[in-house]
């Protein structure tokens, strides 16, 4: 069973400010409830539907840093209900998302729908597994995780084992669309304007072979 992510989230600052401002009662009640046994079918569809999502580590430093992960859709995988993975690319090998997770294995994901206004957040904790290790130990996950149709050079595998996950509010999520949606949401009136701009040229052809022929 995943944890409560309020048992995460909340540390005990957290709740003096909420004492404070007024809100721990409320919060309080959600801290109770018990973890998720693992992903429902509606967040794995969620999960599936993503294009990328914000990764979050720690470093060395103390400071949090937090990465832009992207892909074709569906590049994060459900492995099973509670673990997650994704091949992980060669980007511009600064590797400062690795490095922070071989010392602290410790990550967040916020995974955002801005059309939708949603978000999705996930507490994990992370393991690494070099490509050509897992080539040889894993092939199965190898294939599993590896992104159909995409360009790509994979140097390592990330596997997520969920701790917690969390449903966050639609407050202050500006609407954003894809192209893809942009194109889908236009579609009929795509087709309108073809049919429009093959009747004017059907129309011209035939005003060419008569002996006026005005400018259209």
């Amino acid at each position: 069973m995943m944890q409560n992510y309020a048992h995460i989230a909340f540390t005990d600052e957290v709740k003096r400010l909420q004492t404070e401002y007024g809100s721990r009662n409320a919060y309080a009640r959600r801290e109770a409830e018990l973890g998720a046994n693992g992903l429902s079918e509606a967040e794995a569809a969620f999960i599936s539907e993503q294009d990328s999502f914000y990764f979050a580590t720690q470093s060395e430093s103390g400071f949090p840093y937090i990465q832009h992960r992207g892909g074709p859709k569906g590049f994060l995988k459900v492995i099973t209900p509670t673990t997650l993975g994704f091949t992980d690319f060669r980007g511009n090998k600064q590797y400062i998302t690795v490095g922070n997770l071989a010392t602290n294995t410790k990550a967040s994901l916020f995974l955002m729908d801005y059309a939708q206004r949603i978000r999705l957040k996930i507490f994990a904790e992370a393991r690494i597994i070099p490509i050509a290790e897992a080539e040889k130990s894993e092939p199965e996950l190898v294939r599993l995780l590896a992104p159909d149709d995409y360009a790509h050079h994979a140097e390592r595998l990330i596997v997520l084992d969920i701790q917690a996950i969390d449903w966050n509010c639609s407050q202050h999520i500006t609407p954003r669309y894809t192209a893809e949606q942009v194109a889908k949401a236009w579609e009929k009136e795509s087709r309108y304007i073809a049919s429009l701009e093959a009747e004017i040229r059907y129309l011209k052809e035939q005003l060419a072979n008569t002996h006026y022929s005005p400018k259209l």
